[in-house]
């Protein structure tokens, strides 16, 4: 895109990009139908328009990828690898670097769980998401205290990493925005902390990328893992990028058709396998190739809308947001580092006198708006927010929980401009319906 034609499309590009279900209509309790307001971005973001069509016009050329001579499977062969290009080129990856395709965040992190030399250290902070929390449990793992400034989270993890064993392999695991409150970590100054006590480090970026630009040399990290789900590409595909030398040196994460290069039989009925060095060893099976494609064509039109205008609209809705929330004395916004801390678009909140789950049911049943409530994956971490273990159940949901508000690149001004009034009116007036516990949940009563 020339510098001439931002000037002129300047005020096009401000506007949110175009999403699927962006013309849904859903139903009230209370009578009529309202637009619907996704403002559940967090757990997954609605396609783009964009990266749809894009697939659509993909979609009757698709064929076997690495797989066939005839020109479909060569067409998608192609498709595939260079979709593999496109997600190094947004992530700015260094050129030895590999970019292997898996089913998400989670499956990425754990494939390198997998992949870990023998008496690896492990230093995660309990905040993580439980994708980035739990894989390393086979591993000598130390998990962290939760911090409550950045600087903090740096000297934690300096001081950790001072007391393990100098001469063996360590890694650190760290989210780049908490997927809780939003707040962006410390990444580059963990980085640097990590290198300088022989340590390597993986960022999960599942609700960074989506926000912001990620670049593995900038920030200097060793891996970077997200998910396509998150960065407005459906499919169920995800990305783990990063150094080569583990993943080479792993056995495959699975074993089948494609990580291999050789098999014969022995002598005495077993297999010898040969596996490949590239990115295929840990991509055995047929691969999600209109995953892989959506993910590449998200990683294109995010980078070619601008993160500077992106960051720039999304902090005018993170404004309004929590200006309106704080106006509502019986609203508590949850927060690790401070109100002043850099953020995205991810909001968490209590509300006095409310169950999370009751109040997320109204906002959807009575205003059309779709939030996240619960503990979000990220039990220790709500925890440490909310001053009380997060178990106790009770009417309509678990008591001791929280309601989340996230939005993105697709969302209008007058989605999260209608979520404060709800809450406003919610608060003020209570639901105008009732509701009733059905498996856990807080559903309307009919």
């Amino acid at each position: 895109m020339s510098v001439s034609t931002v000037a002129v499309d300047q005020q096009s590009v401000c506007a949110p990009l175009p999403v699927l279900g962006s013309d849904v209509t859903v139903p009230l309790v209370t009578g009529g139908e309202a637009a619907y307001a996704a403002l559940d971005y967090a757990a997954s973001a609605p396609a783009l328009q964009r990266v749809w069509d894009d697939v659509a016009a993909y979609a009757p050329y698709y064929g076997s990828v690495h797989r066939g001579a005839g020109h479909l499977s060569q067409l998608s062969t192609e498709l595939f690898e260079n979709a593999r290009k496109t997600v190094a080129g947004f992530l700015d990856c260094r050129g030895t670097d590999q970019v292997v395709f898996t089913r998400s965040t989670t499956d990425s992190l754990n494939l390198l769980a997998r992949a870990l030399p023998a008496g690896c250290q492990v230093f995660v902070f309990e905040t993580e998401h439980h994708a980035s929390l739990l894989p390393w449990q086979h591993a000598q793992v130390t998990f962290l205290d939760a911090p409550r400034t950045p600087q903090q989270a740096v000297r934690t993890l300096e001081l950790a990493l001072a007391d393990r064993d100098p001469y063996g392999p360590a890694l650190v695991c760290v989210t780049g925005a908490s997927n809780v409150t939003g707040e962006l970590w410390p990444v580059r100054e963990l980085a640097a902390a990590a290198h300088a006590h022989g340590a390597r480090i993986v960022l999960d970026a599942a609700q960074l990328a989506p926000h912001h630009p990620v670049s593995v040399r900038d920030l200097d990290v060793d891996w970077v893992a997200f998910s396509g789900h998150k960065l407005y590409a459906p499919f169920g595909a995800g990305v783990l990028a990063g150094r080569a030398d583990w993943l080479r040196e792993a056995e495959p994460y699975l074993a089948g058709g494609g990580a291999s290069r050789r098999v014969a039989r022995r002598a005495d009925g077993g297999v010898d396998v040969q596996w490949h060095d590239s990115e295929a060893r840990h991509e055995a099976g047929s691969p999600n190739v209109i995953g892989a494609y959506a993910i590449a064509s998200a990683c294109r039109a995010l980078t070619e809308a601008g993160f500077d205008t992106l960051v720039a609209r999304e902090q005018h809705l993170i404004r309004t947001v929590r200006e309106g929330l704080a106006g509502i004395p019986e609203v508590r916004i949850l927060s690790l580092f401070g109100a002043d801390a850099p953020r995205v678009g991810v909001i968490s909140f209590v509300v006095a006198g409310w169950n999370s789950s009751h109040f997320a049911a109204a906002l959807s049943a009575e205003y059309g708006i779709g939030v996240r409530d619960g503990l979000f994956c990220a039990h220790p971490l709500l925890h440490t927010l909310l001053g009380s273990d997060p178990r106790t159940r009770g009417e309509c949901g678990t008591a001791d929980a929280a309601v989340r508000v996230s939005f993105g690149a697709g969302t209008p001004d007058e989605h999260v401009e209608r979520f404060v009034t709800a809450v406003r009116e919610l608060v003020a007036h209570g639901a105008r319906w009732t509701y009733r516990t059905e498996n856990g949940r807080c559903v309307p009563s009919v």
